[in-house]
């Protein structure tokens, strides 16, 4: 399942959210999240140029919540 959205943080009302397509750092955009195979989560960017760079990495000890896409 492709995940659309994560939320990073204790209190999900304050949270960090990451959104797929979402601008981030001016020239990149959220590319896509993916929930790795140890649980964690990996927010890549993609820029003009259409390279992908991993930029954040979130281990299981942090909470997390998903949305997931429910395009069928």
């Amino acid at each position: 399942m492709q995940i659309r959205k994560v939320s990073i943080g204790y209190d999900y009302k304050n949270s960090m959210n990451y959104v797929v397509g979402q601008k981030a750092l001016t020239i990149y955009t959220i590319h896509v999240i993916r929930q790795e195979k140890d649980g964690s989560i990996s927010v890549y960017l993609e820029n003009d140029k259409n390279e992908v760079v991993l930029w954040k990495s979130f281990n299981v000890s942090m909470p997390v919540s998903i949305e997931y896409n429910l395009d069928y």
